[in-house]
């Protein structure tokens, strides 16, 4: 079967636009305004669409912009063990990989990556997120060109920061990072952890906190980010073992002390695919409710067998948010499982409200403010499968 050709890269903000598509343009950073959070998308239908066009292809079709970036092969490569997929990474680039962060001197390199990730994106129409689903090398080539945007150690100005990294190589990029506030001005160790914050849909400024599962010494951390933020929800997208420690136990049974939080267990639900704990954080004489979700089927290196629990999921998560503060997702290095999360969630608002999405441009955000989100062409893949589902949903709601 010949498989249709998507249309080419072009330069716009994440919002779809009725525009001329122009190639490789250079657009300086745009404006983010914070919106209102969209409401809670639905799930409903459970079939996805299969339809497929004959490929056109434009006399005068325009090429992506080459990514200095381009994701290279195998050989010589280091492999992250332990990793919730495959983690391929060129160990003698990771450092010269500059962070998008503003910064007095920006190399070529930087400048290169920075344009790239605000600039780049490929807008799809329903039918041609339906044709790209089918088109797994372009995909896979499309997101080989991303810029990774991973940072050299040296860029965080914190001693010691390493004793409190699951990886030594995944760290959170210093611009969007969260830092926890500390009575000891003296010890900048007690304010990092390893997260970022996360823009959403349409740039919303601190919509998620990706990071990575909590180690031993990081628990007391991660509750103080919890209840410091504000978040109504968190969402576990890893098992505690996948042949090597993932993540510790950072909840308790019944009733928990960390740190200054306290946690208490007030509700337990048990679905076939993840597991709803509702948490009450108490810290001083003030009280706040949570909810935990634990997603486990998401298996080791791999991409989960079927969309349905993860749309699901999301819409679960939706209908939780409140405004007050951003959702916390983690798998085990925050990046992987945790990007798809995220940019399936965006992904599916943007469909909701403007009947087409921009994977590429999503991506390239979620990159600009934690390196490495959405570790492989695979999870890329899966992210528009996801979305496919979704949006026959919408189809078969709406009768398109």
């Amino acid at each position: 079967m010949v498989q249709a050709e998507l249309p080419p890269l072009v330069a716009t903000p994440i919002r779809l636009q009725q525009q001329p598509i122009v190639a490789c343009r250079r657009l300086a950073p745009p404006p983010v305004t914070p919106l209102p959070r969209s409401a809670p998308f639905s799930a409903s239908s459970d079939h996805a669409s299969q339809a497929s066009v004959a490929a056109v292809t434009p006399p005068n079709e325009l090429k992506p912009c080459p990514s200095p970036f381009r994701m290279k092969p195998a050989a010589g490569l280091q492999e992250r063990r332990g990793s919730n997929v495959s983690l391929v990474l060129d160990m003698s680039a990771l450092g010269s990989v500059e962070p998008l962060s503003a910064v007095a001197v920006v190399t070529p390199r930087e400048a290169v990556a920075r344009e790239y990730l605000l600039a780049a994106g490929r807008p799809l129409t329903r039918q041609q997120l339906r044709d790209a689903v089918g088109n797994a090398h372009r995909l896979h080539a499309e997101f080989a060109e991303i810029p990774m945007n991973f940072i050299d150690p040296k860029e965080l100005d914190v001693p010691n920061h390493g004793t409190k990294n699951r990886y030594k190589t995944i760290l959170p990029n210093p611009h969007s990072r969260v830092i926890l506030k500390s009575k000891s001005c003296n010890d900048p160790l007690s304010s990092y952890i390893n997260a970022n914050y996360i823009r959403g849909y349409l740039g919303h400024e601190k919509a998620f906190i990706a990071t990575q599962g909590p180690m031993v010494n990081t628990v007391n951390d991660f509750w103080q980010m919890a209840w410091q933020e504000e978040a109504p929800v968190v969402v576990m997208i890893t098992k505690l073992k996948e042949k090597n420690e993932k993540c510790v136990l950072y909840w308790p049974e019944k009733r928990g002390v960390y740190g200054k939080v306290e946690v208490l267990v007030t509700g337990l639900r048990e679905c076939d695919h993840y597991t709803t704990r509702s948490l009450a954080l108490k810290c001083g004489n003030q009280t706040r409710a949570m909810q935990h979700y634990w997603y486990t089927s998401w298996p080791d290196h791999k991409t989960p067998d079927a969309t349905t629990p993860l749309l699901q999921l999301m819409s679960d998560v939706e209908a939780e948010r409140r405004a007050a503060g951003p959702v916390i997702v983690h798998c085990s290095a925050g990046i992987g499982r945790t990007g798809c999360f995220i940019a399936t969630t965006i992904g599916c608002q943007q469909l909701q409200r403007e009947g087409g999405v921009d994977v590429l441009s999503i991506t390239c955000q979620l990159r600009a403010d934690r390196g490495g989100m959405i570790q492989t062409g695979e999870q890329y893949e899966f992210v528009h499968l996801a979305l496919s589902l979704y949006e026959s949903r919408l189809s078969a709601e709406t009768g398109q």
